[in-house]
């Protein structure tokens, strides 16, 4: 009988070793799967990375605040972020009652203001426009004098079509 209960644990714990053995495998097989797909994953996320990169690279040519000889301009007037300061003159003219007076259209649906703007330089600026419904885009130059008054004049204007 005691020898009987030996065999019984001995063929147990062998049962059990085995299963640790193979699944101690499986598991080494699957976990060297997920690491190569985690490498490839990494890969393409670093690539995609490099691409955003680039894109933003390119976007910050036509800026202001990247241009240093459009900020030369501004030097003796010793102004932390120039490209903000007219930015905030020129949303200020949306606070007027009615339509921005940089806008040469009437607002259909509401009154016309000014949304995004993109500084390109020191003298020029792309606004978009819209009245919640109708958009436009204006070219603006601008002027940023030595008393830190800014003047605008619309250089030119479009406004977009609705297509349903």
């Amino acid at each position: 009988m005691k020898n009987k209960i030996f065999l019984y644990l001995f063929v147990f714990a062998a049962l059990i070793a085995l299963w640790l053995f193979v699944s101690s495998g499986n598991m080494a097989t699957q976990n060297n799967t997920t690491i190569e797909n985690l490498r490839k994953d990494k890969a393409t996320l670093l690539d995609s990375v490099q691409k955003l990169q680039l894109n933003v690279l390119d976007m910050q040519y036509f800026s202001l605040e990247y241009n240093d000889d459009a900020l030369a301009y501004y030097d003796h007037l010793n102004m932390e972020n120039p490209a903000r300061y007219i930015a905030d003159k020129l949303l200020e003219t949306n606070e007027q009652k009615g339509n921005n007076p940089l806008v040469p259209y009437e607002g259909m649906e509401n009154d016309f203001k000014l949304n995004k703007i993109k500084i390109l330089n020191h003298k020029w600026i792309v606004v978009d426009f819209s009245d919640g419904k109708y958009w436009g885009e204006l070219f603006i130059k601008y002027e940023l004098k030595d008393d830190m008054g800014v003047d605008f004049t619309m250089m030119d204007h479009l406004l977009y079509t609705r297509s349903n």
